[in-house]
């Protein structure tokens, strides 16, 4: 991938920013929603979240999706670096896995409460799993289009 340059790179990492704060709209907006509707049926979603084996991993969770996106890509220099937008990439990718476990876990299990080897094994299994059949299928073809009448024009852009 030599034709992609740095001002690629910032694109990529604006919209990394952007979807990352748009994640946390809608995060919050499903507590705004409870919270102003008074729809104390709902509140459980929240409630169960509270409790304390689950507290540790949804601050974490908000940090990891939200917090740490916006300080590492607020820095225009950062964003330009494909080894720190590479590392916010995997964080984020780690992040809502971590989501989905917080989305799943208190709500539908009640006797396994907790972070174990099953959960890490699953992840790692599927990850795997994904990596293999996405790059031994990308190995098969080239990413850069042919005959398009605008790549010149992406090759050469700038900001």
């Amino acid at each position: 991938m030599s034709w992609v340059n740095t001002n690629h790179l910032h694109d990529l990492g604006k919209l990394i920013f952007g979807f990352s704060i748009f994640w946390c709209y809608v995060w919050f907006a499903q507590f705004m929603l409870i919270w102003y509707a008074n729809l104390p049926e709902e509140t459980v979603y929240f409630y169960k979240r509270w409790e304390p084996e689950y507290k540790p991993w949804f601050w974490l969770n908000i940090v990891i999706n939200f917090v740490a996106p916006i300080l590492i890509l607020i820095n225009r220099s950062w964003v330009r670096n494909s080894n720190i937008l590479a590392g916010v990439c995997i964080m984020l990718l780690l992040g809502h896995w971590l989501d989905f476990y917080m989305m799943i876990m208190p709500g539908t299990v009640e006797q396994h409460r907790g972070f174990g080897l099953t959960e890490i094994g699953t992840a790692i299994g599927f990850a795997g799993l994904f990596a293999f059949l996405m790059l031994s299928r990308l190995s098969k073809h080239s990413l850069a289009p042919k005959n398009h009448p605008f790549l010149e024009e992406s090759l050469h852009h700038q900001i």
